[in-house]
């Protein structure tokens, strides 16, 4: 029988503490997000906040051009490129060759926040693993993710440096049938491929150790917070966690902030938006 997933507490995370944060916002990572689609670039821009909340340097948006001017505009902390698209909007998957430079200079990449066509995601990551330096990390969320599971060169490319964050549909696309009990199914992806894993409260990496994040509220489950997730999670790694750390305090992070705002707001009702603001001050507690 496998272990029990460890707890993730605040004091697990005190006997794990995140690298010393640089003094300038090069030593703290670049955080490169590509995504945001015409309709919902605002799920790049809650992952971009996300990874400036816990602490990144610098964060570059490749969204859709059409939406870049007017997210450059309200999200001024970021440098944004616009990224062709297709007639209905989305992001075409060849275009992320014009952030060749963006991408090389990463400290972590993240595709698939708001990213709304299958087929222009699964070019994208095509493209996407010809432009990485070998040993970038790579987080996938969304449609960049539920595409992995049929591009078997995208998978060998980036197993060992991989970050995943299914929900549980995007989890029953990586294993191919209806999910199961959550923690071996957060197991068998990791090792399937090559990856960090959080699904839903559970964190798993390749060869068999799990955690279980401790805290959390079902008010959580609303549009945009996975993409703050994924966000917190790239912006840790960009800092120099590596990829079990970074999903691990992300994860609580993300859970407990969602805890204060149950308290304060309501146990539903609170936004994404709102959880960003909970994870400086978290981040402070716990260090």
């Amino acid at each position: 029988m496998p272990e029990r997933p460890e707890p993730i507490t605040p004091a697990s995370l005190r006997q794990w503490p995140l690298p010393e944060a640089g003094s300038s916002k090069h030593q703290r990572g670049d955080v490169l997000i590509i995504g945001g689609a015409r309709r919902t670039p605002g799920a790049a821009v809650l992952a971009g906040l996300g990874a400036l909340r816990v602490g990144a340097g610098r964060i570059t948006l490749g969204i859709a051009e059409s939406v870049a001017p007017a997210v450059a505009a309200v999200f001024p902390e970021a440098g944004v490129m616009g990224l062709p698209e297709t007639a209905s909007g989305a992001v075409r998957g060849a275009g992320v060759t014009a952030l060749a430079r963006d991408i090389s200079g990463a400290s972590c990449v993240v595709a698939g926040p708001g990213l709304d066509d299958p087929d222009e995601a699964a070019i994208l990551l095509r493209e996407l693993v010809d432009l990485l330096e070998d040993e970038t990390p790579v987080l996938l969320d969304a449609y960049a993710l539920g595409t992995l599971a049929g591009e078997t060169r995208v998978r060998e490319r980036l197993s060992g440096r991989l970050l995943l964050t299914p929900n549980v549909t995007e989890a029953g696309f990586l294993l191919g049938r209806d999910p199961g009990e959550l923690e071996d199914d957060a197991a068998e992806i990791a090792d399937r491929y090559g990856a960090v894993v959080s699904l839903m409260q559970m964190v798993a990496e390749p060869g068999g150790r799990r955690w279980e994040v401790t805290t959390g509220h079902s008010g959580l489950a609303t549009s945009g917070s996975g993409d703050v997730l994924a966000g917190a999670m790239a912006g840790l790694r960009a800092r120099g966690a590596d990829s079990a750390q970074a999903a691990c305090w992300a994860g609580y992070l993300h859970s407990a902030a969602g805890d204060r705002l149950s308290a304060r707001i309501g146990p539903l009702g609170f936004l994404a938006r709102e959880l960003l603001d909970e994870l400086p001050p978290l981040l402070t507690e716990l260090g």
